[in-house]
């Protein structure tokens, strides 16, 4: 029954992440030099948000309680990041096995599983918020410094004015604590989360092929063996 629980939560924050996208999909199929459609597109994001917004209480209050009742963690199957080098070893054969993809990809309606960045390795994620934060986290243990900076980093700053990070939550939408008192951003799509990634390596000097990431297999599939 407990599978059956930790699905269904699985599920639940994977709309969340892919009603995130779709708006940015629709939004992006625009002819923004046509006014007709651009009226029509500002209409549509701002019902849209609002919608999400309701959506977002609702989903997160569900999780919460049934997670609490049912003593389920989705962060209970993630493992790496910092551990023993035989553990991490492990994980990156394992991680081997399947098919890796770049930053360069699109993760529309795609759902992410791990990650491998220079030679450490995360697995068991289940939403791509999880993904990033599991990703700064190792960006901090790498350079803490550098990290700490991130706040001030022009870089990381929406040209309409929006902080990847910050050290106040309230500047964010969904603040998430990574260290040293610094918060990201975690209230984005699968793409927003990839083009924050892409950023981030540029500022830590990582090349992108030190990044590896594994997307998880469609349940469904899993249940058609």
């Amino acid at each position: 029954m407990n599978k059956i629980h930790r699905n269904i939560l699985e599920d639940l924050e994977a709309v969340r992440e892919n009603l995130l996208s779709l708006s940015d999909d629709i939004w992006l199929s625009i002819d923004h030099n046509n006014t007709e459609e651009m009226n029509r597109g500002c209409s549509f994001k701002a019902d849209y948000n609002e919608k999400m917004v309701a959506f977002d209480s609702i989903a997160t209050g569900i999780s919460d309680v049934v997670q609490k009742f049912t003593n389920i963690s989705l962060e209970s199957k993630e493992e790496g990041g910092a551990g023993f080098e035989t553990e991490n070893d492990r994980i990156i054969r394992e991680l081997n096995k399947e098919q890796p993809y770049s930053i360069e990809e699109d993760f529309t309606f795609r759902r992410p599983h791990g990650f491998i960045l220079k030679g450490t390795a995360i697995t068991g994620v289940v939403t791509w918020k999880r993904l990033y934060t599991r990703f700064c986290e190792a960006l901090h243990r790498l350079d803490s410094g550098r990290f700490s900076g991130l706040p001030e980093n022009e870089d990381h700053i929406s040209s309409h004015g929006n902080s990847e990070f910050s050290r106040n939550r309230d500047d964010l939408r969904e603040p998430v604590l990574i260290g040293d008192n610094v918060y990201a951003e975690g209230h984005n799509s699968a793409n927003s989360f990839r083009n924050s990634i892409k950023g981030l390596l540029q500022t830590f000097q990582i090349p992108s092929g030190e990044l590896q990431i594994f997307l998880r297999e469609d349940r469904d599939a899993e249940r058609q063996r």
